[in-house]
């Protein structure tokens, strides 16, 4: 008697399990959904009716395998090509539209006071959890959030003041000049050579970090940067579907080589970190790179507070930090210099402009530090390309309660998409020429070209801007310059005109450049 009433105990307690499972199943891909649609719609806001599980995920990465398939015709409008899905989607229902990625509606914002006030209300708008997998690549200063995410900026900060960025000018020229004289050995009796320029910019920008981050030279790192590009190509194609929980525990081919890749990543920075803190505690090893700059703030931190564990960044904390150093530091002016270098090929009036602007302050010298602030042309410019072609396409922030945004209401759960690609690119906020190359735009500054809006966030905005916007502004102006120095440049016939997303915009097919000896 006794075991027939456990048994229809177990299966009572089995039966109402399951329901709530399945319950909570229904909820998360259709009741819940659905809820947060009619909610949307009932404020003026439009995109596709969901669909089970998917949403619109299906749509999206067809139009971008489409889109990736061949290059397309010389054009600065870019949007098409490297945000498809969502350009078209704001196409068909105006700027007040959403998206589905898969069970979770995005709103779209291309309004610059609410752009001001996601930016600006850092804890109402916070970034979304992450697929554990994506995090894999790194989960650094950029990904935190509330007291952790001060902790480091803290932290952090000095590494990037003025005065120590001057210190590392010395860096940045070394390897750029290392560059040019590869470059100039490889020009021809005729004075010019047809090269695939992205690459070189890779290694010039991976050689500064790592010689400006940890003191060590691009081949020493060189094992860091390629597992890093690896870890980056896969983060983007686990993007572009649903993530199903527990689904990273399962042995895929992907989710086994993106632990591979943090293992080895893992491992490697452990070694550089250990070793240099031994050094710094001893007193023997340079604190003027990022890596010493870092520890020697976190050492203060934690003495400040007398020891407590809880204090400053563990070991795992600084490894997130030194990736975030190496994948960040090297990608986002690397893309910008590309493009720059490229967009420059069609433009040689104002490839002119900028050499005799660089010429007129430098001449044949060295570029001095000091001398980078007096450059307006070569900034222009690389406002412009930044605004034409942002290092990153969109942000994404995340309401976990519900919150009021303008004459918005946005129900806990929702996501809002700030596609910079589109607001730098938008006639209403930058006039008739907003998708021609027109520097002249920021010839008063980056408040005067935007009128004081939030249009232009190629590094973000706000609070959250990206700690190392003069590092990555700083390093563009000294290469450029060294680069209009020595060579004109123009668009081989072989370039393939090919902007891709992978985490940065760059060129799928490279950038084949004909440079001219001057």
């Amino acid at each position: 008697m006794e075991i027939s009433l456990l048994r229809i105990a177990v299966s009572i307690v089995s039966i109402v399990l399951l329901i709530t499972w399945a319950w909570k199943v229904v909820n998360w891909v259709w009741l819940r959904p659905k809820k947060l649609e009619r909610c949307l719609r009932e404020q003026g806001l439009n995109g596709n009716s969901y669909r089970l599980l998917f949403g619109d995920l299906k749509e999206s990465s067809k139009m971008i395998s489409q889109a990736k398939s061949k290059p397309i015709n010389f054009t600065l409008d870019i949007a098409p090509r490297v945000f498809p899905f969502v350009h078209q989607v704001v196409s068909n229902y105006g700027k007040n539209s959403f998206i589905w990625m898969g069970p979770t509606p995005r709103v779209n914002i291309l309004n610059p006071e609410q752009l001001k006030e996601i930016f600006s209300k850092i804890y109402d708008f916070q970034k979304p959890n992450a697929n554990p997998l994506i995090k894999l690549l790194a989960t650094g200063l950029p990904n935190y959030e509330g007291e952790k995410w001060a902790t480091h900026r803290k932290i952090i900060n000095p590494a990037f003041h003025l005065e120590k960025l001057k210190n590392m000018s010395a860096a940045f020229y070394q390897c750029c000049n290392d560059m040019m004289c590869k470059w100039e050995s490889l020009v021809s009796e005729e004075g010019s050579i047809e090269l695939d320029v992205w690459p070189y910019l890779q290694t010039l920008t991976s050689d500064v970090i790592s010689r400006t981050a940890f003191g060590s030279s691009y081949d020493e790192g060189r094992r860091i940067f390629e597992l890093q590009r690896e870890q980056a190509e896969l983060a983007m194609k686990t993007v572009q579907s649903v993530y199903i929980p527990g689904w990273r525990f399962l042995p895929t081919k992907i989710n086994k080589r993106m632990k591979e890749i943090d293992k080895e990543l893992q491992d490697s920075l452990k070694g550089i970190i250990n070793k240099r803190e031994k050094a710094i505690k001893s007193g023997g090893a340079r604190t003027d790179d990022l890596l010493g700059i870092l520890l020697e703030s976190n050492f203060k931190e934690i003495e400040e507070h007398g020891n407590d564990k809880n204090v400053g960044m563990n070991l795992q904390d600084v490894i997130e930090e030194c990736k975030i150093f190496y994948f960040a530091g090297q990608e986002t002016t690397s893309v910008l210099l590309v493009w720059t270098m490229v967009i420059l090929s069609r433009y040689p009036s104002w490839q002119a402009r900028a050499r005799e602007e660089v010429l007129h302050v430098f001449g044949k010298n060295k570029p001095e530090f000091d001398g980078l602030s007096h450059l307006k042309v070569v900034t222009m410019i690389l406002y412009e390309v930044l605004r034409l072609y942002p290092p990153v396409i969109v942000l994404t922030r995340i309401v976990h309660e519900e919150t009021k945004l303008g004459n918005l209401i946005l129900p806990a759960g929702v996501q809002v998409s700030l596609p910079a690609i589109l607001v730098h690119h938008d006639r209403e906020l930058w006039g008739d020429d907003a998708k021609d190359f027109n520097p002249d735009r920021f010839a008063e500054g980056v408040s005067k070209a935007t009128r004081g809006q939030v249009s232009f966030f190629p590094f973000g905005w706000g609070p959250r801007i990206c700690i190392g916007q003069h590092f990555s502004m700083i390093e563009a102006k000294m290469v450029l310059s060294m680069i209009l120095q020595r060579f004109s440049f123009e668009l081989s016939s072989s370039y393939a005109h090919a902007p891709l997303p992978i985490i940065t915009l760059q060129p799928q097919y490279g950038a084949h450049i004909i440079l001219h000896k001057l």
